[in-house]
């Protein structure tokens, strides 16, 4: 048996196990809003809102936290030093709805050492939403713009299973090519990495959360330490996640229609800056892990369809079986995406685009500017920010 012939074998058996094993991550139907959910009981809710330059799209995102169905939220927008009228924009659209009285807008504090910005600006945003008493946090992006029944949905799956964290992975833009290429590919990587069927099992060590749109029991977060437990997380909504889940809690993340992002990534360019600012960090900045990323991905992605299209007959069946495999698991995604199910064989080409995106995040963080983001570098080799 050749080496060639194993590597085929190999990527065979690595998909059914994804596609058998492995948490059903690659299901829509199984990670989408739980059938029969009652409706939820009266709570209190607030939202917290941390912006940076968001003027261009804040307005939909206020009028749509102040239109959610039966819960008359306070918002509470933190305006991280905008130079854009972020704050103006939102106060506009809260006097618009005629209901101004329900939005804070709180001026950010210059940002404090050991902190990265956004967890600095939620911080600030906790701190004065909890002086309320609210039940329930909803932390919600700035770029997001929240489906009327979202806040009520969430709130009802946490309380029917009871749990102390529910977040949604919103439904991201997705109209350029360089989307179509490789957005529902970042979803279905990220479901990979952490698939929901693990993060809900209390018994699974698997913690994950989508911070476009994450509802926090304030009393499990106030346990836990609150956000400056996790001060200098880059990934704050699985370091958010994982933090209450190793202090008893339970948490939900699924996937909606209902919500979703109005950050648009018309270029290439703009999803590899996305990937690059956080994926050498989810590697711990090991030069070993890096490695072993991408000759894992390669061989789970680039190999099959090399060998499918090797010529011989036996590297080409086993090639195309784990390419098909591939696609089926993919096809879901592409489907919720409402994209022709021809995309579903691009996976290992967006793959690869990952695989560059992830080198060019280590050379980012190599020569001191990883973790770009609005103007700050927040992955730095001396664990400061600046900004």
């Amino acid at each position: 048996m050749t080496a060639l012939t194993i590597l085929g074998l190999l990527t065979v058996v690595a998909w059914m196990w994804l596609l058998l094993a492995h948490g059903r991550f690659w299901q829509v139907s199984h990670n989408r809003v739980p059938p029969e959910l009652p409706v939820a009981s009266p709570c209190s809710v607030a939202a917290v809102v941390p912006a940076r330059n968001e003027a261009d799209v804040i307005a939909p995102v206020i009028r749509a936290l102040l239109a959610q169905r039966d819960f008359e939220m306070l918002i509470f927008l933190v305006d991280d030093s905008s130079t854009d009228g972020t704050a103006e924009a939102a106060r506009a659209a809260a006097a618009e709805a005629g209901q101004i009285d329900r939005l804070t807008v709180i001026a950010g504090q210059p940002l404090a050492e050991g902190w990265t910005g956004k967890q600095w600006a939620v911080h600030q945003g906790v701190e004065r939403a909890l002086r309320k008493n609210p039940e329930w946090l909803l932390l919600a992006d700035a770029d997001v713009e929240q489906g009327r029944n979202t806040v009520a949905t969430l709130t009802a799956i946490a309380q029917q299973g009871n749990y102390d964290l529910a977040s949604f992975m919103v439904k991201l833009h997705c109209k350029s090519l360089a989307e179509k290429l490789l957005i529902p590919a970042f979803v279905f990587f990220f479901f990979k990495l952490y698939p929901p069927a693990w993060i809900r099992d209390p018994q699974h060590r698997t913690a994950g959360a989508a911070g476009g749109c994450v509802l926090v029991r304030s009393s499990a977060l106030v346990r836990a330490g609150g956000i400056a437990a996790i001060r200098s997380a880059l990934i704050d909504d699985c370091s958010l996640a994982a933090l209450i889940k190793s202090h008893g809690g339970k948490i939900w993340l699924g996937l909606t229609k209902q919500s979703h992002s109005l950050r648009p990534y018309d270029h290439f360019r703009d999803v590899g800056r996305m990937i690059a600012r956080t994926a050498f960090h989810q590697l711990h900045h090991s030069l070993f892990l890096l490695v072993g990323t991408v000759v894992g991905m390669s061989v789970l992605y680039l190999a099959p369809v090399l060998l499918a299209m090797s010529g011989g007959v036996r590297l080409a069946l086993l090639g195309g079986a784990a390419w098909l495999f591939m696609a089926v698991a993919y096809s879901s995604l592409v489907r919720f995406y409402r994209l022709h199910v021809i995309w579903a064989l691009t996976l290992p080409l967006a793959a690869l685009f990952y695989e560059m995106a992830t080198i060019y995040s280590a050379i980012r963080y190599w020569r001191g500017a990883g973790g770009a983001w609005k103007g700050r570098h927040q992955d730095l080799d001396t664990a400061r920010t600046i900004s």
